[in-house]
């Protein structure tokens, strides 16, 4: 219950045109049709009230991968990325191995289940001259928060009067609870569009991660060349035999089957809370659990910190003697040494399990 895809089988019709594609049986070099420009538009117009001109896309085969090509290009050795952790991990890689600094800021953590952002400190990393590029993850993992368009607003405003462009990580997007939406940040603003990168692709939400196929929109035409050349100079810039098979049939046919499975994540997420209360009622107080309150993706962000400042040690007790497996938070920074990371998109019976073996796992857990 850890990595970020799911234990569900993919849309129908997704599995029906990629058998379509294989009956071919000819598997050369693939390009990028109009179509899949028009997939992206239609996707965001109808569901997420963005207007993108499709000129503004470019593919790639993947969002890590573009990420790290856009380090490589927007900056310059020893700058700073700034991220607000705890985040990502993979993006302390992108930042790292592509010879740039992690700057961290730390979002607030409330104690009682809720993350915020600390405005003086974000504006004072941002106001250095080190800093060049900010990664942005909305909505935002591990945390689950929806970043309001007041809040992106703020972040744009910030980033604009500093020089500091924004990659918006929003690979998350569809996965919200139903009666939830998430606002892309190219939507908020002239600013927002014009000094951004939407990073965006149909896998984390049809679980179709290993068939390598993203986007990036770039409203800005200056710094859609500079990222079109980064990707194509790093060849993460082409589809293979079925990327543009399994978009097309995502954007376009799978909208029910998307609708089915919110719906079946919030009753996962909502037995889970129900879980954890019981299990708290039940414990000694320094071996309750709390659940961060969230809204977006199907990864639940707990706060062990009652019984442990190291969940690692935790993580590795829960996977040695109780054989179930978690993310240990420290990875992704800021607090994140007193939280696991639990994925919940699995079938309920398979998620109750995994509670049931965490509880047992806490019962008998010793730091010492």
């Amino acid at each position: 219950m850890w990595v970020a895809d799911m234990e569900f089988q993919t849309a129908p019709q997704i599995r029906a045109a990629l058998q379509q594609r294989l009956d071919h049986g000819i598997f050369g070099y693939s390009i990028v049709p109009p179509e899949w420009n028009q997939a992206y538009v239609d996707w965001w117009h109808r569901r997420h009230n963005l207007d993108i001109d499709p000129e503004s896309l470019v593919f790639s085969t993947g969002v890590v991968p573009a990420i790290s090509s856009m380090v490589r290009k927007l900056t310059t050795a020893n700058e700073n990325v700034l991220i607000q952790t705890p985040v990502y991990n993979i993006f302390f890689n992108s930042i790292i191995n592509n010879g740039c600094r992690v700057l961290e800021s730390p979002l607030e953590y409330d104690g009682s289940g809720h993350y915020s952002i600390n405005w003086a400190d974000l504006e004072s990393k941002l106001a250095d001259p080190q800093t060049t590029l900010m990664i942005l993850c909305n909505p935002h993992n591990p945390v689950g928060r929806i970043w309001d368009r007041d809040t992106l607003a703020r972040i744009g405003e910030l980033c604009w009067n500093h020089h500091v462009t924004v990659i918006s990580d929003e690979i998350h997007c569809d996965l919200t609870d139903p009666g939830y939406d998430y606002v892309p940040f190219a939507s908020v603003n002239e600013q927002c569009a014009m000094n951004s990168v939407t990073c965006m692709a149909p896998t984390k939400t049809f679980n179709i991660a290993g068939l390598n196929t993203a986007a990036v929109m770039i409203p800005n035409p200056v710094l859609r060349h500079k990222v079109w050349r980064a990707l194509n100079t790093d060849e993460v810039a082409e589809p293979n035999a079925f990327a543009m098979t399994a978009t097309l049939a995502a954007f376009n046919e799978s909208e029910p089957w998307l609708e089915e499975l919110r719906a079946y994540l919030a009753g996962n997420k909502a037995e889970a809370r129900a879980m954890i209360n019981e299990y708290n009622a039940a414990a000694a107080p320094e071996r309750r659990i709390a659940l961060i309150e969230s809204h977006a993706t199907y990864l639940l962000w707990v706060d062990c910190s009652k019984l442990t400042h190291d969940t690692a040690l935790l993580c590795e007790h829960l996977k040695r003697n109780h054989q179930v497996m978690f993310s240990e938070g420290a990875e992704y920074g800021g607090n994140g040494h007193d939280f696991i990371r639990i994925n919940v998109a699995c079938p309920r019976s398979t998620m109750q399990e995994g509670f049931n073996r965490l509880f047992a796992g806490l019962h008998d857990f010793s730091a010492e």
